[in-house]
């Protein structure tokens, strides 16, 4: 017995990509960015990526309001910079409360929908790749969802209360694109570090009622987010020290390609969204004083939006986050160009 009511049976992955397919033209601008991507995280070139976008995807206009502006950019900044829209639309609740992302209610005001949440967040990445040609990134929340976006994601997040999840690990040993493993709430290294070795690594198990093998995903990666102290006190992890300290266990490891994106929101800001370019300045000061943190550094990920800072839902104004508060667009275009200009 189980306390729980079976709503009714979602179609299944393959069922949605063939409902929702993206064209063979979208597949070749997908795999030459794939290329790029990776060429940054084996070391081949010397580019940088921001994954940067809402902390939340809540509405699909303003969102891709918001990427039509990224793309615009990043013809201006191609030769140094890889933009990656954060297109996030599964969110992880502290507490289990609040919103808890588009696949769950298309629409935050209404009660929530699987079946239109999924439609919805499939729809959603394709407009993205088709009408802008940028390539996406979104949180792997749940991995059994994953295969709903298999095919337009080049970018996969696993989320710090996930990355000791082996589920989350083993489906990312299975994946093809650079998945990044955040530091767990409590920062410990070693626990990301592992995860990156078992997601590195082959694997045998059990995924979506089939078992499953996996050959194992070379260009998983670390991503430093900063933690939070046993009072509940948020505490940073991307200075010099830290990242110095990061570079020797990561080599120690004998890992492929040493590298680490640093996510310049959450605990390493404290969630004072506005101190994102200060702390991305920070860290490209530490890449030009030390040559191993700059091999190391592969890029920023970034919380930015239409509009400063974050709303309640239900106040509806337009392009402003519901979740965590985002950089404007304004303040982050300017922090795009800065940061090209550093490198």
């Amino acid at each position: 017995m189980m306390n729980m009511e079976f709503i009714r049976k979602l179609p299944i992955p393959q069922d949605i990509k063939a409902q929702f397919p993206i064209s063979e033209e979208m597949k070749a601008v997908k795999a030459e960015k794939d290329r790029q991507i990776a060429e940054v995280f084996t070391g081949k070139s010397d580019r940088m990526i921001l994954v940067i976008g809402p902390c939340s995807a809540d509405r699909e206009d303003a969102v891709m309001d918001y990427i039509y502006r990224l793309a615009k950019v990043q013809e201006k900044v191609a030769d140094k910079l890889i933009l990656i829209p954060r297109i996030y639309t599964n969110k992880p609740r502290t507490t289990g409360q609040g919103y808890k992302g588009m696949v769950h209610q298309p629409d935050p005001t209404k009660a929530e929908d699987m079946l239109e949440g999924i439609i919805a967040i499939r729809k959603l990445h394709t407009r993205s790749l088709a009408e802008t040609g940028l390539v996406s990134a979104d949180e792997m929340l749940y991995p059994e969802n994953h295969r709903y976006l298999s095919d337009i994601l080049s970018y996969v997040a696993i989320g710090a209360r996930s990355v000791e999840d082996q589920q989350h690990r083993l489906t990312a040993s299975g994946l093809m694109v650079p998945v990044g493993m955040k530091n767990p709430t409590g920062g410990d290294y070693s626990v990301m570090l592992n995860s990156i070795i078992a997601a590195q690594s082959e694997h045998t198990f059990l995924y979506r009622g089939w078992e499953a093998h996996s050959k194992g995903n070379p260009l998983t990666h670390a991503i430093l987010r900063g933690y939070v102290d046993k009072h509940g006190r948020s505490h940073p992890n991307y200075h010099y020290e830290d990242l110095e300290m990061l570079y020797e266990m990561y080599s120690q490891k004998g890992l492929e390609n040493v590298a680490v994106i640093i996510d310049s929101n959450h605990c390493n800001s404290g969630k004072k969204y506005l101190e994102q370019p200060r702390i991305i300045n920070e860290v490209l000061h530490s890449c030009r004083h030390n040559p191993d943190i700059k091999s190391f550094v592969k890029g920023f990920m970034i919380e930015s939006y239409l509009e400063d800072g974050a709303q309640k839902i239900g106040e509806g104004i337009y392009g402003k986050s519901i979740t965590d508060p985002c950089l404007g667009w304004e303040k982050s275009e300017r922090m795009i160009y800065d940061i090209a200009d550093q490198l």
